[in-house]
Parts: C-alpha cells; structure tokens; sequence
C-alpha cells in the first residue's frame, strides 16, 4: 500500500501508526510535512517539505485569514503532489489532518487516491468551548468569526471519503450530515512505556523531590484557561494553607496554545502569581520536558490535575491514567467520556477552586481507597485506549478506505469490529460496551 500522510508539525497525531506502517516493506509510506523536525526520524518514512510562499496579509478580513492561511498551505502542498507524481509515488490513500490546508486540493492532485481526515474539531460560538466562561462573553463579530473558521474543514468534511475523530465529544461538534463517514478512534497510549512506578522518586535536573510524600501534578503544552490553568492555581492557595508539606510540579511552557492572551505581553502565569500569594518554594515550574522526564513526573505524582474546557481532550489525561496517576479531572465533556467519578478518577467542578484543592485532600488522606481507583484508571486505558487495541484498528481502517471495493460506511464499520472483538477475545478482554 502506498500512503501519504499530511501535517504540518511532523509526527503529530500519526507517529505510531506511520511508525506501525513503515515497518511492512509491503508498504511505501510518505510524510510531508512544512516543519522539519530533526528530533523524530521514522524508519521506512520518507518525510517530504511542502513550503508556503507567505502568511495571510494583514489586510485580509480577520473573519478570513485562517481560510487564507489554509489555501497558502494546500498551494503548498499541491506542489509537493506534482513533484511526487512526476516521480512515480500515486498513493492509494491520503491521511491528513484537517483545518491546516495541507488536505484542501488533495482530491484535485490526485483524483483516483482515497483522502482520509483527521477531525480534531469543529468549531461553535454556541455550546462548547467559546462561550464556557460566562466571564468572557462573545460579541457578535467572535460568532461571525468562528463560523468562518470552519471554511477549510467543510471543505475536507465534503471531500473526504472517511473521516477519523479521536473521541464520540469531539464528533459530536461536527455537523450531523457528516457523521455517517466520521469514526471515532483514539490515538491510543503506548501502554508498556506509559506504566506505573511503585518506587518512583521524583529527581529531575535541578530539582530534587525524592523525600517528598505529597506531589500534586499538572501538565499541559500552555499555561492558559482553556486548560484551567488560572484555576489550578488560585486552588493552591487552599493547598498550601492547608497542607505544609506539599509540593506541586507543574509542566508546560508560559504560552497560550489555545484563546486569547492577555494584553501587553503579560502572560497568564506572571498575572496569576501576581494575584495569588503563594510559597513559590513549593511550587516548580519545570517548562516543557522530554517524554522520559515528563514519565518521572506522573508516576511520581500523588494527584493529577486535569481540567480543560469542553473542547479537544489532551493525550496527556489518558497517558498519567495509564500510569496509574489518580487524575482530577474537570467535569467536562471530554473528560466525562472517559472518567467516572470515584471510580477510574475524580470530577470537579472546572470554576472551584476550593473543590479542586478539596478533592486533592482527599486524594492525599486516603491513599488505600484511592489505590483501586488508580488501578481501575490503569485498567480503563487498557481495555480501551491501548495501543495494542487501537493501532490494529486504524491500520485496518486506512487499509479498508484504500480498498475501494470496502469504501462504504457499513463494510468499515462491520470490518473495524471483526478487528476489535478478534483482539478483545485474544487478549481474554471482555467486549466493552
């Protein structure tokens, strides 16, 4: 099978299953890609740049310059394809992650290949992430805004032969007449590096937590309010008040990935630490770590924040479960998908700071209940979320979309889950639900 995957930021979302592709010597496996990222190199994967000429003018409609961003970078991106066909590779299936551009033209470079893609999300001014904080209230130019953001997807939502979304929230955002070509298929989580640590002590460079018994944890790429960020820490008030002997390790980058910034430059960690007096003596800010350091952290972690808007859920969540972190996450829908509260992990109410810091409480003066909460965490990602169930999944699903002869809905659907219940019985899984 020949296969093209798309994004701009190499791997992305397709590490593991071009990792799992480039292996068979049976298949020809191309990645192009606008960043070269030095750092990953995926043996039998040929990475290939596409280049945009320039960003959106400045005079461009704001309503329009994601569009325009998007149409630079499918021009781009057509040009790789000529190159490509003039040296022999038609592939028999195209992968891209949808609302960059890269995926926009595909169907136009090459008209007989099959075009998969990646749904992340599908944006509302209503209902989900936009208008959550009744603090920021939208004016009507925001709602014009986002409805335009959409433009690029629609587009892939029509081109598209078959679409992947990594969970049943973030499908439900994309409109009801394209769900019948959406399946819902996880990324999934390497299960056998992402793995509890009993003895685990936190040592990092220049930070040495070994003699610490109370370790609360919080990761994210930003520090922002999507991500709860302002809440986590006006909760450690509480924390500190309360407990003298924790620690908290917080890792991420000072940015904001997703909304709005503050204005001057300020960023929301300086702001909050301005607001919230705090013993910074016990609180790291480590930045952004390599995944062995980041590994250290939560199986060390004695309590996992987690709190997001009802938006895209972070693979983080699922990789600190799998290690047997005991996350608190915000009862939001992404995280509801997946966390049952009081039995695989612990809600809280996303504006309460003080739930936030009682939960963490609890965590910490009950470490034998919360032990079988951590385990059935661990367990969820197992049965659900491994890579050992999902990967087998999506290669047959991309192989099922290549073959044309299996392109409708119901011959993929009835294929996907011969593959899930082979598996499940294989490994003397029950079948979930």
């Amino acid at each position: 099978m020949r296969i093209l995957f798309l994004h701009p930021n190499f791997p992305a979302q397709f590490r593991h299953v071009a990792t799992l592709l480039g292996k068979d010597p049976n298949n020809e496996v191309v990645f192009a890609t606008k960043i070269e990222n030095a750092e990953w190199q995926i043996p039998g994967v040929r990475k290939v740049l596409f280049k945009v000429s320039r960003e959106a003018r400045a005079e461009t409609h704001h309503y329009v310059r994601f569009l325009e961003n998007g149409v630079l970078h499918g021009q781009g991106m057509f040009r790789v394809a000529e190159q490509l066909k003039a040296e022999g590779f038609v592939p028999d299936v195209i992968y891209g992650h949808s609302g960059w551009g890269p995926t926009l033209f595909m169907k136009d470079a090459f008209p007989n290949s099959q075009l998969m893609c990646y749904f992340e999300w599908f944006y509302h001014a209503i209902g989900s992430d936009a208008d959550f904080d009744p603090a920021e209230p939208l004016s009507v130019d925001d709602m014009a805004r986002i409805r335009i953001k959409n433009a690029p997807i629609l587009i892939d939502l029509y081109s598209c032969d078959w679409g992947i979304s990594p969970t049943h929230w973030q499908k439900s955002q994309f409109p009801e007449e394209f769900h019948s070509k959406i399946t819902v298929l996880h990324d999934g989580v390497d299960t056998d590096y992402f793995k509890p640590n009993p003895d685990a002590k936190l040592i990092l460079p220049n930070l040495d937590l070994s003699g610490v018994d109370e370790i609360v944890t919080y990761v994210g790429r930003g520090m922002e309010p999507y991500r709860g960020f302002p809440e986590f820490i006006e909760s450690l008030a509480y924390v500190q008040e309360r407990r003298p002997n924790c620690h908290v390790v917080i890792v991420g980058s000072d940015r904001v990935c997703y909304g709005r910034s503050l204005p001057n430059n300020e960023t929301y960690k300086d702001h909050m630490l301005k607001k919230v007096p705090l013993d910074l003596s016990r609180i790291h800010f480590v930045g952004s770590l390599p995944y062995g350091l980041y590994l250290k952290v939560i199986q060390a972690s004695s309590a996992h924040i987690y709190l997001t808007r009802p938006f895209v859920l972070s693979w983080s969540m699922i990789e600190a479960m799998s290690t047997g972190c005991l996350v608190i996450g915000s009862d939001t829908p992404p995280v509801r998908e997946i966390i049952r509260d009081g039995e695989n992990g612990l809600l809280v109410d996303f504006f309460s700071p003080k739930q936030i810091a009682d939960r963490i409480d609890e965590v910490l003066d009950h470490p034998t209940r919360m032990a079988e909460i951590r385990q059935k965490a661990r367990q969820t990602v197992l049965e659900q979320y491994s890579h050992d169930i999902l990967l087998p999944r999506h290669i047959q699903l991309i192989e099922d979309v290549a073959n044309r002869g299996l392109s409708p809905q119901q011959n993929i659907a009835s294929s996907l889950e011969r593959q899930t219940q082979d598996f499940a019985l294989a490994q003397g899984w029950e079948q979930q639900p």
